[in-house]
């Protein structure tokens, strides 16, 4: 993900214009041990910071598709593992192809919607510079163990919509397994209409978490106001009007992709900390409680959209 100077905007307040049909059990069902020793062990030093074509990006997926075998999922297609090729220019200014692989799973939706939603976030990173392991525990292996956590609720409350959950490879090189994957759309699920991205939601010393779109999709604005009265965390709008520079978040992660294809999103994600893109993002860092708190944020977040996606199409979001 790529942010850049913090700026701090309005909360949501007031009452939600549409009203919420999603019962929460409580706790959000989740595995929080799990999702814990998610980001423990995708950040870990033997993982070698994730860099796409790396060993350590191979192990990180072993690991996944183990987490993934251990929930009642769907392939998407014959496989979870979808890969795609291409080149791009290293840090050197030389060009080298890559081969990613995005891991995808699907759960089957209860309802006759004809929609499907992409909940998404990426596990590659950084990789090793100059004998220093970026291990990227926020950015982002805390998406990922949203991505599972959301999963996991799913299994237990089933959703009304058709889920494919995505965990996206070289986004930390221009976006490519999401642009991969959404030139490939009409092949993966022609009936794709939103898309739920996490990247970077571990870290925030206020206690804050953004969620940007509603500047793109203002009819989304009841359904923020709707989770942002549950949350735990402060949900904050923001950084989505292209007004604000680099500080528009629109196209800084892999939600940018559907966006371009007119698909709408939201996005859940920090701002800018001291440990962004260095060594020093690991999980000894991490405050777990707000980690915890902003997991069952995305988890509610997701179940409110899938609760409320036939009325955000029907008012014209799309």
């Amino acid at each position: 993900m790529h942010k850049f100077q913090k700026i701090i905007l309005g909360a949501i307040v007031g009452a939600a214009a549409m009203t919420s049909t999603t019962v929460f059990a409580e706790p959000v069902t989740f595995d929080r041990d799990k999702a814990i020793a998610t980001i423990k062990t995708l950040s870990a030093d033997e993982m070698g910071g994730r860099r796409t074509g790396s060993e350590g990006n191979a192990r990180a997926q072993a690991f996944l598709l183990d987490r993934i075998a251990g929930l009642k999922v769907d392939m998407v297609g014959p496989t979870h593992e979808h890969q795609f090729k291409f080149t791009t220019e290293n840090e050197d200014g030389t060009k080298a192809d890559y081969v990613g692989t995005n891991l995808l799973f699907r759960i089957e939706g209860s309802g006759d919607t004809d929609k499907t939603i992409v909940v998404s976030a990426h596990y590659d990173h950084l990789g090793t510079r100059d004998g220093e392991i970026y291990n990227g525990v926020d950015d982002n292996a805390s998406g990922v163990a949203g991505v599972l956590a959301v999963a996991e609720y799913f299994n237990v409350h089933q959703p009304k919509n058709d889920v494919i959950f995505a965990l996206f490879d070289a986004e930390e090189m221009r976006l490519q397994g999401a642009r991969s994957f959404v030139r490939n759309i009409e092949k993966i699920d022609p009936n794709i209409a939103f898309n739920i991205n996490f990247d970077m939601i571990s870290r925030s010393d206020k206690n804050e978490l953004y969620v940007a779109g509603t500047f793109h999709r203002p009819g989304l604005v009841p359904v923020i106001e709707a989770i942002a009265k549950k949350a735990s965390v402060k949900l904050l709008t923001g950084h989505d009007d292209p007004a604000l520079g680099a500080n528009d978040w629109t196209f800084s992660s892999d939600h940018g992709p559907f966006h371009r294809a007119d698909i709408p999103f939201i996005y859940f994600g920090v701002e800018d900390h001291p440990h962004y893109h260095k060594p020093s993002d690991d999980f000894d860092t991490v405050p777990l409680d707000f980690f915890l708190r902003s997991i069952e944020t995305v988890v509610m977040a997701t179940a409110e959209v899938d609760g409320s996606l036939e009325g955000i199409v029907n008012k014209g979001v799309q």
